[in-house]
């Protein structure tokens, strides 16, 4: 991602939350795309340029995206709103199911790439709290007890946690 180009978010959580944050510093115009009426909500109050659902089309092609999203349907989608030598960034571990056969001259063709992301680095983190306190980063937050684990869980699944979930613990 660079300074001023335009960028997709796919699935709104805890990571794109930040994500959204360091690309509107960077004077990126940033398309969200998610189901949920709370993360809409979310970010468009962060500063979205546009909010839609993933199989909506935005305003103009993007220049990257990155999915955050645990299922192999955005993928394609997501490639599908690319401009020509746009990168798809799939910033999940695992998908929940596979990615489904996508048409290679429609979406890949045009030197569009897919590159992974599973891990960071101490080197990551280090530039990246420089920056975050450069911006300031100001995450959202959603606390539970740790006694609501369960339930904290179970809204995560559901994409009903704004923001980022965090346990309290009692001292």
């Amino acid at each position: 991602m660079k300074k001023g180009q335009c960028i997709g978010l796919f699935g709104f959580g805890a990571s794109a939350h930040i994500v959204i944050q360091v690309s509107k510093f960077w004077g990126c115009d940033v398309f969200v795309f998610t189901r949920g009426d709370e993360h809409r909500t979310l970010a468009k109050k962060l500063g979205a340029t546009w909010v839609g659902g993933p199989e909506e089309k935005p305003p103009r092609k993007l220049h990257c995206a990155i999915d955050f999203t645990p299922v192999g349907e955005t993928v394609p989608l997501a490639l599908g709103v690319l401009e020509k030598g746009g990168r798809l960034i799939v910033a999940v571990i695992r998908k929940r199911n596979l990615i489904p056969p996508m048409d290679y001259a429609e979406l890949l063709w045009d030197e569009k790439e897919i590159k992974s992301v599973a891990n960071v680095t101490r080197t990551d983190i280090q530039e990246f709290l420089i920056l975050a306190a450069q911006i300031p980063i100001i995450p959202e937050i959603q606390e539970f007890d740790l006694r609501e684990a369960n339930r904290a869980l179970m809204m995560l699944k559901e994409g009903k946690v704004q923001g980022a979930g965090v346990l309290r613990i009692p001292e």
